[in-house]
């Protein structure tokens, strides 16, 4: 393992944990925490500018991944009712959202 790989080929650090790469939010995206399942494929999610949206799973995403309440995920608010809705772009697992957490990327969201 001197090349920095595991044997699976996946790229590990000097402690011997995976190496993850973190999706941060682009232009126009927030970072939220799931705080209500509502069913029909849609949640209320807690964004950190301090929002709460009406956020619906798109299709090529929502057979994918399972998206929990607790869970931190990207959201790009709608073009209309911006402050009120929204579509769930990404799900960040518990390592990342750890990360996000440490480098202070979800400062916004309180009860953390």
């Amino acid at each position: 393992m001197s090349n920095g790989h595991n044997r699976n080929g996946v790229e590990v650090g000097a402690d011997g944990q995976p190496i993850v790469r973190v999706r941060l939010p682009r232009r126009g995206q927030l970072l939220g925490e799931v705080e209500q399942l509502l069913g029909d494929r849609r949640m209320s999610v807690k964004c950190t500018d301090g929002n709460t949206r009406l956020c619906r799973i798109p299709g090529k995403i929502r057979r994918r991944i399972w998206i929990k309440e607790g869970n931190i995920v990207l959201v790009e608010p709608w073009e209309v009712q911006a402050k009120e809705r929204g579509d769930i772009l990404w799900r960040y697992t518990n390592q990342q959202a750890d990360w996000l957490r440490k480098n202070g990327h979800l400062e916004g969201i309180e009860d953390f």
